[in-house]
């Protein structure tokens, strides 16, 4: 019964530490589907945090707060495509260009604002609330495990069979495919590849910046440097492991949170807080070594 009970504690931090990495992950699978993956998700789920508390603190209302920072993560996206589109710059270079930038930019604009370069303490900022589902909430153990999650949680994991859909099922999606297999072959069918493109970046933005809204309004209630703390370059990790799908990614997404939730929960246990640092991002290097090795395997034997 005990670890019972452990496991059905450890599923709302599983759950918790998942719901970023989500979020973001699915973002670049939507850029990655479309040929133009998204390398800035970082810098976007970081500025994506910011702007939701700014815009938070400014209005008094953490819906609000969430606007600025979906707005922010789409503003981020569509200047990614202006600067691979338009100015004709590299996808790589642009997506570094713009973690290294809201980095920089993020502790600048927070500076200016409060005189502070570590956190966001002297802004009053909202919190976006938890939902208790009716019923479900009452049952004993599946109301512990279903109900009272951040809304942003039951946002990502409802986005995963709206995108898998979005990806699959619909005009839109088969374009954005054709484009990412062939830009030439769609833009010989008329498909417009930069238009398709634009629109992937944009909506990898969005939940980009649903991802740092839960950051900085959810996991916590203030934004501090360099917050996102490399859940963008986890969710890259996620989107490759997932094997091309949304519910692969979801599944990927999973196992990486575990790494973090399975952190939290030895903090305490005597062991090295340097060795526990590393555990969340040692778990992605291992695993996206086993699918390299497995892929390659595939290959041989085709």
């Amino acid at each position: 019964m005990e670890t019972i009970a452990h496991i059905v504690d450890l599923v709302p931090v599983l759950l918790r530490v998942t719901t970023p990495i989500l979020l973001a992950a699915l973002g670049v699978h939507i850029s990655q589907k479309a040929g133009v993956l998204n390398l800035g998700v970082e810098g976007m789920m970081l500025a994506a945090a910011l702007a939701g508390v700014l815009a938070s603190a400014a209005s008094g209302s953490a819906w609000v707060g969430l606007a600025g920072a979906l707005a922010t993560g789409a503003v981020l996206g569509f200047l990614l495509s202006f600067a691979i589109h338009v100015l004709k710059a590299d996808l790589i270079l642009s997506g570094i260009a713009l973690n290294m930038l809201a980095a920089a930019g993020t502790t600048l604009v927070l500076y200016m604002l409060t005189g502070d370069k570590g956190m966001s303490g002297s802004l009053s900022s909202g919190v976006l609330p938890s939902l208790a589902i009716p019923l479900i909430a009452d049952i004993p153990v599946l109301g512990r495990l279903l109900s009272g999650h951040h809304v942003l949680t039951y946002l990502a994991f409802a986005m995963v069979p709206v995108v898998a859909v979005l990806m699959m099922r619909t005009p839109f999606g088969i374009r954005l495919r054709a484009v990412g297999e062939s830009a030439e072959a769609a833009a010989t069918a008329g498909i417009d590849v930069a238009r398709m493109q634009i629109a992937a970046l944009v909506l990898s933005g969005l939940l980009a910046g649903a991802a740092g809204a839960f950051l900085s309004m959810g996991y916590v209630s203030w934004f501090s440097q360099n917050m996102s703390g490399g859940r963008g370059f986890v969710a890259l990790a996620a989107d490759l492991m997932g094997y091309g799908s949304a519910w692969g990614t979801m599944a990927a997404s999973l196992l990486l949170g575990a790494a973090d939730a399975f952190v939290i929960s030895l903090q305490g246990k005597g062991i090295p807080s340097e060795l526990l640092q590393s555990l969340p991002y040692i778990v992605p290097i291992v695993a996206l070594v086993i699918h390299a090795r497995a892929r390659r395997k595939r290959f041989v034997r085709i």
